[in-house]
């Protein structure tokens, strides 16, 4: 009888805890918002593609000191896919689920409402990993050289994405609601892909637009990604200055942050 018991208790499934089973579910959400999928995973491979399969942006050219145009952008849309999911796409899920009252009404269950926060910030930075390490896999094929500095490769995408996060989560905490999520996001959003590069290579601005470029969270992402591409450790002042704003503005989203 007892070996029976114990059978059947390893035979039954076990329950699935619950921030997993909220994670899916938001998951779920996400991969159903078409426009989220559109401009978060769709436009950033398509962009990587269409440069791979134009011959002149796979040769290198004086214009960009030497790197082909798809060596350039590549870092870009790389930073691309992160502020676009945690600047753009985060913040407006949020507020809404907090002027909806689900936040509140989360903190009467047994998932506290920080429960929700975790989950949104895992699907958003497993969206740009995939995304980004896809990308690199599309522009590996059409002949840019894998990342010599493996390892300063990976911790760059890390901190661009913790970065990014606090950058979300601050606009979540300030946004009294979504459609002022929306307009933050997209207030936020255009400064700082500019100073990313995607306009203006990096190669090609003035001392002024550089430097602040240079302190920006993208802007520092791409020049530490590009160092990492050429087979160098990053430098520690872009890694700093991306765990500047990791840390600053996770610290004020925190203080700020309102359930409801």
């Amino acid at each position: 009888m007892t070996m029976t018991t114990s059978l059947l208790v390893q035979a039954r499934p076990a329950r699935r805890h619950p921030f997993w089973r909220l994670a899916r579910v938001e998951a779920l959400l996400f991969a159903r918002c078409a426009p989220s999928v559109i401009w978060s995973v769709l436009l950033p491979l398509a962009a990587v593609v269409v440069l791979g399969l134009v011959p002149a942006t796979r040769r290198v050219s004086g214009y960009y000191d030497g790197q082909s145009a798809l060596q350039v952008y590549l870092p870009i849309l790389m930073m691309y896919v992160f502020v676009m999911a945690a600047v753009n796409l985060l913040p407006p899920v949020l507020a809404g689920y907090r002027e909806r009252g689900i936040l509140r009404r989360l903190a009467t269950t047994p998932v506290p409402p920080s429960r929700l926060l975790g989950a949104q910030g895992l699907i958003y930075l497993a969206v740009g990993v995939v995304v980004d390490v896809v990308m690199l896999a599309v522009a590996v094929g059409f002949g840019v050289p894998l990342p010599h500095q493996l390892a300063g490769f990976v911790v760059s995408l890390l901190l661009v994405a913790a970065a990014t996060l606090g950058i979300g989560l601050l606009l979540t905490a300030l946004a009294p609601n979504e459609r002022a999520a929306n307009a933050l996001g997209m207030i936020t959003f255009f400064p700082l892909v500019f100073f990313a590069g995607l306009w203006i290579p990096r190669q090609r601005m003035n001392h002024v637009l550089r430097t602040i470029s240079d302190y920006s969270p993208l802007g520092a992402g791409v020049r530490a990604v590009q160092t990492c591409l050429a087979g160098r450790w990053p430098a520690a002042s872009p890694l700093l200055v991306l765990v500047g704003y990791a840390t600053v503005c996770g610290a004020i989203a925190a203080r700020r942050f309102r359930w409801q």
